[in-house]
């Protein structure tokens, strides 16, 4: 459609892991290829990251790099994407502060994704920012400034989407139609499968040291499979194994192409005979992972390699995001004049 116009964004937590790829970027990546839109916009989230990093802005700064590094060696691709870093673009901190008063404390306190993060005591022992409660209008002045209509994202962002579209109709329905609303589009394929950590967790985390980065080197990668979690029931080669609880497997689920079991392990046609055998039982874990192994190691290589060659000249990596974000923001300038002309904010006009 020619006027579709595209919105991701990544928060710069820390290099990102293949539950990001999963999650988000193989699917944004498979539709900036399709080129079914107008324009299509990538974000660095690093305002959004000091909600819950700020008394640490080194960190954010470095993961700033560390991201747009991933995001380009997974496929990203600056002819097509606007690359650009949120907090460099101060129109975006305009439009927050103007939607601000469309929207009530108690409303974000339901937000359910706030909701969630808030339950997270350890993370806010010492009081929850006023930055953190607010990201809800901080995600929906993201969006509306670049005219975006379609938010490629999970189901765990749907409560935010919905809480955009309420900004959008209250503001419309007071000031004039100036904003567009927005539609979140869930990605259908198998690859979207949310992974759990290599300990069998049920969210890969940093913190944990339960990730598999895109970064990580070889032998990174085979320790951590050799070290993951399985079903702690299958205790012989012979018993009956549950895959469906079980990391390897789920990995497997989503990694593992028919080109892979011809090159690696030939005697399976394909992941369902792999899971049947197992579940029956004769099966060890040993050589699953040795699969397992060999697959991702298949399908990060390039990630990688491509990653360190980007490595060697963050100057440049620094000048695209430099351009995508003057050209972001020149878009996100003149929806804030939009905006204003609406309020009755445009003395000097």
């Amino acid at each position: 459609m020619a006027d579709k116009i595209i919105l991701t964004g990544i928060r710069p937590t820390g290099p990102l892991h293949i539950g990001h790829y999963c999650g988000a970027l193989v699917n944004n990546v498979a539709i900036q290829n399709a080129g079914d839109y107008s324009r299509m916009y990538g974000m660095i989230a690093d305002a959004q990251g000091l909600t819950d990093n700020f008394d640490d802005p080194e960190k954010v700064r470095r993961n700033v790099i560390e991201v747009a590094l991933d995001m380009l060696s997974v496929g990203y691709d600056p002819e097509k994407t606007t690359l650009f870093i949120q907090s460099a673009v101060p129109e975006l901190t305009e439009l927050t502060f103007y939607y601000m008063n469309l929207v009530t404390v108690a409303r974000l306190q339901r937000n359910p994704t706030v909701k969630g993060e808030i339950a997270q005591k350890e993370k806010f022992a010492n009081g929850l920012p006023v930055g953190f409660l607010t990201y809800p209008i901080s995600q929906a002045a993201d969006i509306t400034a670049f005219r975006a209509n379609v938010v490629p994202a999970g189901d765990d962002q749907a409560p935010m989407i919905e809480q955009t579209n309420e900004i959008v109709h209250k503001f419309n329905s007071i000031y004039g139609d100036v904003l567009s609303p927005v539609k979140i589009v869930m990605p259908d394929s198998s690859l979207a499968a949310r992974l759990p950590g290599t300990d069998g967790n049920a969210k890969m985390s940093k913190s944990l040291g339960n990730c598999i980065y895109l970064k990580d080197s070889a032998d990174d990668i085979a320790t951590r499979v050799k070290t993951m979690f399985t079903d702690p029931k299958h205790l012989r080669v012979e018993d009956p194994g549950n895959t469906t609880e079980n990391p390897v497997f789920i990995y497997l689920s989503v990694f593992a192409k028919p080109e892979h079991f011809a090159a690696f392990l030939p005697e399976y046609k394909d992941y369902a005979e792999l899971a049947a055998h197992y579940e029956r039982g004769g099966l060890g874990d040993v050589k699953v992972k040795k699969f397992l192994n060999a697959v991702l190691q298949e399908t990060l290589r390039p990630i990688r390699e491509r990653r360190e060659m980007l490595a060697r000249d963050i100057p440049s990596v620094m000048e695209m995001l430099r351009v995508g974000t003057e050209r972001a923001r020149a878009v996100a300038a003149e929806t804030v004049d939009a905006v204003k002309r609406a309020m009755k904010l445009n003395y000097f006009e």
